[in-house]
Order: C-alpha cells, then sequence, then structure tokens
C-alpha cells in the first residue's frame, strides 16, 4: 500500500492523519479553529478557495418513479435489513465513472464497501455488460474464490444496461458457481447508492469531470484509489477506509 499523500486533504482530515501517524509538534490545534485562521487569512497560501467542495443541503427523498428494471434483476426492497445498517463488511455498491462523449470510450468501474466505504477502482474499455463483468472477473481472481464470496456478499447497482448481465455479475469465473447477490436500486434513485455517489465526489478531485479515461494509466487509478483508501474519514472516527476494511479481513 502506498503512503498517505496528505495533497487536496481537507483541514478536518489532514489533522487526522498526523494523529495517526503519530507525528508530534510544538503547537496543535483543533479543526473549528485550523478552519477559522483560514477563513481570516493567517495562511498565506491557503485560502477557503483551496478547500475540497462544501457540503450542500442535503436534498429531499421523491417519490420513486414506475420504470422497468434491468431484466432478471433483485429489487433493492428485498436487500437484507443488515445491508442498510452497515453492520458487517461485505456488501458493495458499484457504479461507472466515464469520459465526456467526444473523447474516449474508457470507462472507470468503481466500487464501494458500504462499511468502511473501501473503493475498488478499475479500468475498462467501454461501458458494457461485457466489459463490468470481466472487470468483476479480474476483481474475483485478485482475491481468489472464497475470499470473494465472503468479502463480496451483495452489490448494489443502478439500471444501466451496464449492469443488465445478472447471471454472469452473480457466477463466478473460477468456479462457475454463485459469487455475490445483485440488488438494483430503484428508477433515478440515486441516494440509494449514497456510498458510491460521495466516492465519485472524491474520484473527481483527481479525475475532473471532463478527463478522457482514454488518457488515464492504470498506475494513476490506483494511486486514486490509494488515496482514498487512506483517506481519514469523520464518519469512519477519523479512521481509513483501507484501517477498517483490513481489520475486517483479519476477522474472518
Amino acid at each position: 500500500m502506498h503512503p498517505l499523500e496528505h495533497s487536496s486533504y481537507s483541514p478536518a482530515a489532514a489533522l487526522a492523519s498526523i494523529e495517526i501517524e503519530g507525528k508530534m509538534f510544538s503547537t496543535s490545534i483543533c479543526v473549528g479553529t485550523f478552519y477559522n485562521y483560514i477563513t481570516k487569512g493567517v495562511f498565506l497560501r491557503l485560502t477557503n478557495a483551496d478547500l475540497p467542495e462544501k457540503p450542500k443541503r442535503k436534498r429531499p427523498y421523491h417519490t420513486v418513479k414506475t420504470v422497468k428494471r434491468a431484466p432478471k434483476g433483485e429489487s433493492i426492497e428485498k436487500r437484507p435489513a443488515e445491508v442498510d445498517a452497515r453492520e458487517d463488511v461485505g456488501h458493495w455498491e458499484m457504479d461507472t465513472v466515464y469520459s465526456k462523449k467526444k473523447s474516449s470510450k474508457k470507462t472507470l468501474l468503481v466500487l464501494t464497501e458500504r462499511k468502511s466505504r473501501l473503493p475498488i477502482m478499475e479500468l475498462m474499455p467501454d461501458r458494457t455488460a461485457d466489459s463490468v463483468v470481466a472487470a468483476l472477473d479480474r476483481i474475483e481472481r485478485r482475491f481468489g474464490s472464497r475470499l470473494f464470496r465472503l468479502i463480496f456478499r451483495t452489490i448494489t447497482v443502478d439500471n444501466g444496461g451496464e449492469f443488465a448481465d445478472v447471471e454472469r455479475l452473480e457466477r463466478s469465473a473460477l468456479t462457475m458457481g454463485k459469487r455475490t447477490k445483485v440488488y438494483y436500486c430503484h428508477p433515478y434513485s440515486s441516494y440509494e447508492r449514497g456510498s458510491n455517489e460521495n466516492e465519485n465526489k472524491m474520484i473527481r478531485r483527481h479525475f475532473p469531470k471532463g478527463t478522457d479515461f482514454g488518457k488515464v494509466t492504470a498506475a494513476e487509478v490506483k494511486r486514486a484509489e490509494s488515496w482514498i483508501a487512506n483517506y481519514p474519514r469523520k464518519i469512519l472516527g477519523w479512521k481509513t477506509s483501507e484501517m477498517l476494511f483490513r481489520e475486517a479481513i483479519a476477522a474472518l
């Protein structure tokens, strides 16, 4: 695992990373004071304009529209309650991040573990069902069929055509048996994959909208993946996704 890279960290995450690494300084400040100093212009080269995107007011949920879901897929309504509760590691959300229309068809497949928020990112040649299945097969081969079944118990996706081949998504490329269970969100309900949505905002710090993924290397994707995995998060008690995920795997 790459060492922590502190560029683009929020002030709160930067302070948390200092504590995680056990660094000691003659002077220490709290998060609130840090933000106040930035607003008051205490730092010559750091202003509010340099900070990551500020939180926005939560959008209200709307009535779900009735639209045909991906064929053969099981609705999120049948997903076990334990997945909603984020009690155990092993439940993922999956999405794609892609280039603007006039650039390469290359796409980024993003999986986000719901409890630890650990990201897994894979470059694909396009946004087709075959490419998604092939990417998931590669991930399974890296983990091995037994560990994959333990770690990827469920995957929640939207109704895009790239996720339509539910049979191949759920079937192991190594044993031909069952490797995971896929659930489909309601149409127009991106909030049902909230972990993915938040992860995508962090991905866009590295690959802004308009990025041509045809010009992005696999090494660059893995560096971004490592940066996100090792980013201290308030929702995780200022631990990192990598820490929580490794702890869970060790307990298996």
